[in-house]
């Protein structure tokens, strides 16, 4: 199972990965010392995780793979019939003191089954539409509960893992063709207040105080920064309320006020190494397997990333996807761990 054993994962991912969840944790203390406890023991389950699934050879478990996936829709299925209803949205299942997601654990089965679906398999437009046939019962559920930002995450997992199994040009461009002409019908299945959120990024102006205040509020927080920030618990926009969802969808336009461009700065150059190690990892892989798994991988956190923080200074339309590491989330911080820990797993493995 394990092809050659060493307690030591990637080093740069792995001390990345740390500094973004101490700043986490640091940031949430100063605003709730409740919820930054809650986020270290999270983050400290998940890092054990995380080494230990790095020392796993996932090659060897292919036959694993599809009945796990059938017990995550199963428990896609189950949020329906127990889960805890917030905003309107069925996401979690309630266990006692803490809430799970299993749209989130999705994320990392769908990654190794369409590694194991491609191993073997050319990238035909008829396994195209079976590796799609693949993610469909977990993409249905996900945006019925409703939740537009996982599905997005979803779907970004299969465009990344069609690439990793080196889709060819012509299919890469027709794919996104077809995307292009799909978004208006899309756009019928919708809720209303997904649409107006789509509409008012292009401009938020228009409705200040409905559809357009989140963004307005980031891009005030995100500039009133400066170049040093307010300091820890001293941002205004955060810290009175002004900002929505400070700690999880906005959690990079809090950092970036209360530490300025220099915060925002270490931030994107901590995504940025761990984006460029796992694009050496990627270059060395042999194993068609791992190149698809590495490839959904870090492409998921590279759109998650670019779509948070694009939404945070008013680029991109509020989706709700949730910065990877930072943002607090005990599910999306062990899911994320996960997903990086096939890339220490392919650096060792491979």
């Amino acid at each position: 199972m394990i092809k050659k054993f060493s307690l030591l994962p990637d080093v740069v991912i792995t001390v990345s990965i740390i500094f973004i969840i101490c700043l986490s944790i640091l940031v949430l203390y100063s605003s709730d010392p409740e919820l930054a406890l809650q986020q270290a023991v999270f983050a400290s389950f998940g890092l054990i995780i995380y080494l230990f699934l790095t020392m796993i050879n996932f090659e060897y478990l292919g036959r694993f793979f599809y009945p796990s996936y059938l017990i995550i829709i199963g428990l896609l299925v189950l949020t329906y019939l127990i889960g805890l209803e917030t905003r309107g949205s069925l996401r979690w299942i309630p266990l006692g003191v803490f809430q799970f997601q299993p749209s989130e654990l999705a994320k990392p089965m769908i990654a190794l089954v369409l590694a194991y679906f491609w191993q073997t398999r050319l990238t035909s437009w008829r396994n195209l539409f079976l590796s799609l046939l693949i993610i469909l019962p977990s993409l249905f559920l996900i945006f019925q509960q409703p939740d537009l930002g996982t599905s997005l995450t979803i779907l970004a997992l299969w465009f990344f893992g069609l690439i990793g199994a080196n889709l060819s040009n012509f299919k890469l461009v027709s794919l996104i063709g077809l995307g292009v002409v799909m978004v208006p019908i899309l756009n019928l299945f919708l809720h209303d207040y997904q649409k107006t959120r789509l509409l008012n990024f292009l401009s938020p102006t228009q409705d200040p105080l409905g559809a357009g205040y989140n963004v307005i509020q980031s891009t005030i927080a995100v500039g009133s920064g400066g170049i040093l920030g307010r300091g820890l618990g001293h941002g205004t926009q955060s810290r009175l309320r002004f900002l929505p969802e400070f700690r999880t969808d906005f959690m990079f336009a809090s950092v970036a006020e209360e530490f300025g461009l220099l915060g925002g700065a270490l931030i994107l150059v901590l995504y940025g190494l761990i984006i460029y190690r796992s694009l050496l990892v990627l270059c060395k892989i042999k194993s068609r397997f791992y190149q698809v798994l590495v490839f959904s991988s870090v492409g998921l956190i590279f759109f998650q990333v670019t779509v948070n923080i694009g939404m945070n200074i008013g680029i991109m339309p509020v989706t709700g996807i949730t910065l990877p590491l930072l943002s607090y989330g005990g599910s999306s911080l062990i899911s994320t761990l996960i997903l990086l820990s096939f890339i220490s797993s392919a650096a060792k493995n491979s």
